[in-house]
């Protein structure tokens, strides 16, 4: 992770301003930096199969996989809510997946033959039932008062993608085989109202995997909305790595690495009216969770460098509080959040997510809080200018104060800014609230009249949002200036050469300027050819006088749609 740990910070992105010729460019830059975990500790073991959260004793359960061998045995490790580590549990073979019982008393643990129980203050062992064998790695749900569970079974391990799986269960103490399988390592989800998810990764198998919902209640497992995602041409299809239901039963969270976080509706997995806002541009999908309280979902990624891998945000998905997001970097930190990765203290205070480095081989388990408390935030003093005249194609500065109460933020606040102008709404990108509340808004309006300016802060998990506050602008034409030089003197014969020179402010001409000159002398006026300016804005006027004494030539420009008209003269005195 790339920033000390302290309390609280808000990664966001950072506004690059940067001048080139005559324009101004403003881009936004995926820049986002960590917010630091309260805690990380690293884990024990060199795979994982499963996170467990028993919230009445404070306990985090973390397992490995450890299926590459029939031999292997496997780990549990337990840690307090703080990170310490209370005890490490060998189980007498491989370990994969665990569940909770509904108070939290027995911890339930997926073994290569059996399923074990451990007591959750005690961490004594028993054997609750023999199973078929397991070569790839279980799933275990308790929903409904009854434990549920999948059978994988493949000859070879390198088979298990596409291995045929069961979904076994522990029904009133008895085990027994549901009759539902299908291939791919199947995943288990349980949530309130005693449902169960049931959804498949995509593998060779299964081109198309499924989503399902089961009603678990009275000791029974009936199916309820399933729903396959491909279209007729193939596209589309669900690539999962975990799911969640919502505080209330009624959405279901997907993490599709094909497609992002899915919002489903849990009676027809119908996409929800409102879905979550993108994953940042490079992050791929593998974990989601909600909490329990209903105030906050986190979505988890495998990104790098600076892309978050970790989003914790409202639950709503009509709330546009930024996201507090994490970057997970190296040997500190992983660099992803594990598929299956994360649960959520049932208080909603804690965010528990395992992450591990690109290769796979080593884990970390990170203890997050998001803030129970939110601080009023308020624009003061108005919006200012700077130039007082605002010129079309040139550069505009806007400046104002955000103030916040509580402590001071971890990391800087940003503002959102738009111009409305004769074509539309323009977004300006963000910029940086300094340490005294005051930003600045940089931007190149480009068009002529009225700009009105909106500057928005749309608050994060500390900070409520703001009122808007707006400004308007009247951008001007940029002024153009023509300079003659020309002599005093002149003769009939010899002719007259004047300079010169044509700068225009601004936005940069479509095409070079052409303008027109008029000569004036005794015997009246008339135009002359017109002159092109170079295109180092230099002109020339070559000119036979057609009487003596006094000459004037009055060189112009019109103007255009962005600048303003200008003109210029000299007189010359011409004798024979």
């Amino acid at each position: 992770m790339n920033t000390a740990h302290r309390p609280r910070r808000l990664a966001a992105t950072l506004l690059a301003v940067t001048l080139a010729g005559a324009g101004l460019t403003v881009a936004v830059a995926p820049a986002a930096h960590a917010a630091a975990s309260d805690a990380v500790i690293k884990l024990p073991f060199s795979s994982y199969s499963a996170i467990a959260v028993d919230s009445v004793h404070q306990r985090v359960f973390v397992a490995d996989s450890n299926t590459d061998y029939y031999l292997n045995k496997g780990i549990i490790a337990v840690y307090d809510f703080q990170g310490e580590r209370i005890t490490t549990i060998q189980t007498p073979a491989h370990v994969s997946g665990l569940a909770l019982n509904a108070d939290s008393t027995k911890l339930y643990a997926g073994l290569r033959e059996q399923i074990q129980t451990y007591d959750t203050t005690t961490f004594e062992p028993a054997l609750l039932s023999y199973t078929n064998t397991d070569t790839c790695g279980r799933e275990l749900a308790f929903s409904g008062g009854q434990l549920y569970f999948t059978t994988p079974y493949s000859q070879f391990v390198g088979a298990c993608s596409t291995a045929q799986t069961y979904l076994d269960g522990i029904v009133n103490g008895v085990h027994t085989r549901t009759g539902w399988n299908d291939y791919g390592k199947i995943k288990l989800e349980s949530g309130p109202g005693d449902r169960m998810l049931m959804g498949q990764p995509r593998n060779d198998n299964a081109a198309n995997p499924f989503l399902a919902v089961y009603d678990t209640s009275n000791g029974s497992l009936v199916r309820n909305a399933a729903r396959r995602f491909a279209d007729g041409a193939g596209h589309g299809a669900l690539d999962l790595k975990d799911m969640a239901f919502s505080a209330d039963g009624g959405k279901v969270a997907v993490a599709d690495a094909a497609y992002g976080t899915r919002l489903l509706n849990t009676d027809d997995l119908t996409d929800a009216a409102n879905g979550y806002q993108a994953l940042p541009a490079g992050a791929t999908a593998s974990s989601v969770a909600f909490s329990a309280d209903g105030k906050y979902v986190a979505r988890g990624a495998a990104a790098t460098g600076a892309t978050p891998d970790l989003l914790v945000q409202p639950a709503d998905p009509t709330d546009s509080t930024a996201p507090l997001e994490f970057v997970f970097e190296g040997s500190l930190d992983g660099d992803r959040v594990a598929p299956r990765g994360m649960e959520w203290s049932a208080d909603g205070s804690r965010l528990f997510a395992v992450t591990t480095n690109a290769a796979g081989g080593q884990y970390w388990l990170h203890i997050i809080q998001p803030p129970a408390v939110q601080y009023d935030t308020r624009f003061t003093g108005g919006l200012t200018h700077s130039p007082a005249q605002a010129v079309a194609g040139e550069p505009l500065a806007v400046r104002g104060k955000l103030e916040s109460d509580g402590p001071a933020p971890g990391t800087p606040l940003k503002v959102r800014a738009t111009r409305t102008d004769a074509t539309g709404t323009h977004d300006l990108g963000s910029a940086t609230v300094k340490e005294d509340g005051t930003f600045t808004v940089l931007d190149e309006p480009d068009l002529v009249g009225d700009a009105t300016y909106k500057v928005s802060f749309l608050g994060d998990l500390t900070h409520r949002p703001a009122e808007d506050l707006t400004h308007t602008v009247t951008v001007g034409k940029a002024p153009t200036s023509i300079a003659l030089t020309a002599p005093e003197k002149a003769t009939l014969s010899g002719g007259i050469t004047i300079t010169g020179t044509f700068s225009a402010q601004g936005k940069a001409l479509p095409d070079k300027a052409v303008l027109k000159v008029v000569r004036t002398d005794r015997l009246g006026t008339g135009t002359l050819s017109s002159v092109t300016v170079g295109a180092d804005g230099t002109v020339t006027i070559n000119d036979i006088p057609r009487t003596r004494r006094e000459v004037t030539y009055t060189v112009s420009w019109p103007g255009d749609d962005l600048h303003t008209s200008s003109t210029a003269s000299a007189t010359v005195y011409v004798t024979r």
